[in-house]
This record gives structure tokens, sequence and C-alpha cells, in this order.
């Protein structure tokens, strides 16, 4: 099967990961599978991590703002390749990509990872490129009621495909904890809260910095992973405390695998979100999990038994549920063996992976012999 992922770019994200482990593992299975990014700016660190999958890359250069003649210059690529499917992600990839595909005969599988809080013009072109698909897919429950209520798509062609994450990747345990308080040069005995993500408003790490102020001392730490706007104002919340050695911002890292383990708890204090991928692998790490009840999030975690729920912006919630699992070790462990079962069950890759082939096989336009190209050699 030839395959199309599109994407607005090749950047850091949750959409971004699924998509290379889908191209990653279709390129093994056999497909021919291309990567497209939207993006006429620098393509970010995923466009190597799709080429060294033997992944083809490339770029049609859109222009600023809308660019009618996106489309076609897409699709003359997606014709020259043969494409059977066109996999957009997000919206300003099913914007353009959706009509690409049409235009190249190929089906459009779309995903939709987040809320996307668009109004009036993109949420009317998104609608317009909804009925395009053949599938549209919803990453969690919450989310196909999001893309029904502001009529997405057509009932009849939405489908449910949770992500999933390489499980073997991510290993608990006392040898993996040392390891990684080593790397990040923190006190074996601290009781360490940690988050991973982009610093930006809708994450919401200022809610997190606040949640912990009550509770930072040597005994009890602050680890925020990820850059983005919101650095400098979340490094002033604390830059002039006492607290401040005990809060330790280090930036984008590509190993965050290998550093899950040094957090007692990992946090997600987001304002909006689909099914963060960061939160599966904080699971599947055992890490206990503490977590805004939004987008996706519900669906994942059950509070007390895989994880635990507040609500968004409830400051004094956070603080108060932070200090109850600082007290109470063992049952932390409980909750985070279950989590990580849960992964194991539901949240594979491979489950992900086998989801979105069966999808592929029954939209997929039958192509004669003449028809077939090689994408990647």
């Amino acid at each position: 099967m030839r395959i199309a992922h599109v994407l607005s770019s090749f950047g850091v994200g949750g959409q971004e990961r699924v998509a290379v482990d889908l191209a990653r593992t279709q390129r093994a299975a056999g497909h021919c599978v291309l990567a497209v990014s939207l993006s006429a700016e620098d393509e970010g660190p995923n466009g190597e991590n799709f080429r060294l999958a033997g992944v083809s890359t490339t770029s049609p250069g859109k222009i600023r703002g809308l660019d009618p003649s996106l489309p076609w210059r897409l699709a003359r690529r997606l014709m020259l390749e043969r494409v059977d499917v066109v996999h957009t992600h997000n919206p300003r990839a099913l914007v353009y990509g959706a009509l690409a595909g049409k235009l190249a005969l190929s089906a459009v599988v779309h995903t939709k990872h987040g809320i996307n809080p668009d109004r009036r013009r993109r949420l009317w072109l998104r609608r317009a490129a909804g009925t395009l698909v053949d599938a549209y897919v919803v990453v969690t429950p919450a989310l196909a009621k999001v893309a029904l209520d502001n009529r997405e798509c057509d009932p009849a062609r939405l489908h449910l495909v949770r992500n999933g994450i390489d499980v073997s990747a991510f290993a608990p345990g006392p040898d993996a904890r040392r390891m990684a308080r080593a790397r990040l040069q923190l006190p074996d005995d601290a009781w360490v809260v940690g988050t991973v993500g982009r610093l930006a408003p809708e994450k919401d790490q200022a809610l997190l910095v606040r949640a912990m102020l009550p509770l930072l001392s040597r005994e009890r730490q602050l680890v925020i992973v990820g850059d983005g706007p919101e650095r400098d104002a979340l490094a002033a919340l604390t830059a002039t405390r006492p607290c401040a050695p005990y809060v330790h911002m280090i930036g984008e890292r590509r190993d965050v695998p290998s550093l899950l383990p040094a957090f007692d708890v990992f946090a997600l204090p987001s304002r909006t979100e689909g099914l963060p991928l960061v939160l599966l692998e904080a699971m599947a790490t055992e890490v206990l999990v503490v977590a805004t009840a939004v987008g996706g999030v519900p669906d994942l975690i059950e509070h007390g038994v895989t994880g635990f729920l507040v609500g968004a912006g409830e400051c004094a919630s956070f603080t108060a549920q932070l200090a109850s699992l600082s007290r109470d070790p063992p049952a932390a462990g409980t909750v985070g063996r279950a989590a990580r079962q849960k992964v194991l069950d539901h949240y594979s890759l491979e489950r992900m992976v086998a989801r979105y082939q069966a999808l592929y096989a029954s939209v997929a336009v039958t192509r004669g012999p003449a028809r077939r190209p090689v994408l990647s050699r």
C-alpha cells in the first residue's frame, strides 16, 4: 500500500509523534510511505526521524495565509507517487490535504488529535474539508462528541482509534529511577513532581508552579521539561523566592523516556488536551499521574485507580492532591502499576497500527498494476 501522512509541520508534538510511529511501523511492514510537511519554515526534528525510518519526506512550500494553489501542487505530488491513502493530521493538514487527496483520486483518512477550538471561517473550512474524507478518526470518545457537536464530519464515517505507544521503551524500576535521578542531578531521597510539554498557555504549567509553591523544599522538588513562549514567565514565578533552587527548568529533551523514572508524580495541568502521548508514557513507566480532567484525559484516567483528576484551573485542588500523595507513597505505587497495565491492555502501538491498517484497507482505492510506483527505496 502507498500511504502519505500530511502534517502542518515536522515539529515536536503529539500528532507528529503518532505520525512518525505509524510511518515507521508501516514502512517496516513493507508499505511505501511519504511524509508531507505543509510548513515553509524549518521542517523540525521529526523530518530526520521520518527519514531514519526509511520514509520519504517532502514539503510543497505553503505560503503565508490562505494558499489556494497548495492543494493542486500537493495533488500533483500525490498523483506522481500514486498514493492509495492520504492520512491528514489535525486542521491545516485536513483543509489542504483532503482536497489534494480527492484531486489525486486517493482515499482520505483524517485524524482529529485535539479539540481545535476554531470558529467562523476556519470552522467552515474544516467542515467543508470533512465532507471529502472517507474516514474521520478521533482518538478519544470525548473528541467524538466534539466532532459531532461541531458538525465536522458525517457520523457514518466517524471512527475511534486510540493513540498507542511502544510500551517496551518505558522501563519502571529502581535502577531506572537511580539513573534518571543522576542524569537530572536530583537527590535520591527527594519527592519529585515532573511535567513534560510545550511551554504554552494552553498547557498551563504556571498553574503547576503555583500549586507546588507551598510544597517546594529540598524534600519536594519540581522538574519542567520543554520549551516555548511561556518559558520566561514561568521562570519569573519563582526567580525571587527562596524555593527557586527546587524548580528545575531543563528545556526541550530528546531522552524523555529515560527521564520519566526520575519522577514520583507526573503532572499534567493543561486547559485542553486530546489524548496526550506523554501521559501514556508516564503511565507505562508506573509514574503516578495527576492531571486536569480535560479533553480525552478522563477517558484514560480513572480517579484513584489509574491516576488522579482535578479540575482545570483549580490550583488549590492541585496542591491538595499533590500534598496528599507526597504523604502516601505505597498507595502511589499501587495506582502506578494499575496505570501501566491499562496502557499495556488498551494503548499499545501494535493495537493502534493494526486499527489504522484495517481502516486504510477498508477505504483504499483499488489501483491497477500500471499505477504502482516506488515511494521509498
